[in-house]
């Protein structure tokens, strides 16, 4: 299957189960990989037959930085949902979301949920 890449998006939001998640937020990342047959595309040089980046990056934004959530895997889910509306030549989405300044003892680079779903019909 061809892929979209779309890699380390950086966003700020309210996502928490902690009061102060969601007053202060926080950075959060997310990375797509959008499976679809890109052959059409490449071969007629004709965006409406891929997927535009920008729209890509403006759906996941309205997701991340819009209403708050208790858990990340939430805002994973609703991200693949909403890709699937917008966009109905996608076929698969793996969406990975960061949170690299969660309210933890430890020492790590982040924390992070991926999910993977295909369209059903």
């Amino acid at each position: 299957m061809d892929k979209i890449y779309v890699d380390q998006m950086e966003f700020w939001g309210y996502h928490g189960l902690f009061p102060e998640e969601n007053k202060l937020g926080q950075r959060f990342y997310v990375d797509l990989e959008l499976e679809l047959d890109l052959k059409p595309a490449g071969e007629s040089d004709d965006m409406a037959k891929s997927i535009d980046y920008g729209a890509i990056y403006e759906v996941t934004k309205k997701i991340v930085e819009g209403q708050a959530y208790k858990l990340i895997e939430t805002v994973a889910e609703m991200i693949a949902h909403q890709l699937f509306v917008e966009f109905p030549l996608l076929e698969g989405s793996l969406v990975k979301v960061y949170k690299p300044d969660p309210p933890i003892p430890g020492h790590y680079k982040s924390v992070a949920v991926e999910i993977y779903r295909r369209r059903t019909t």
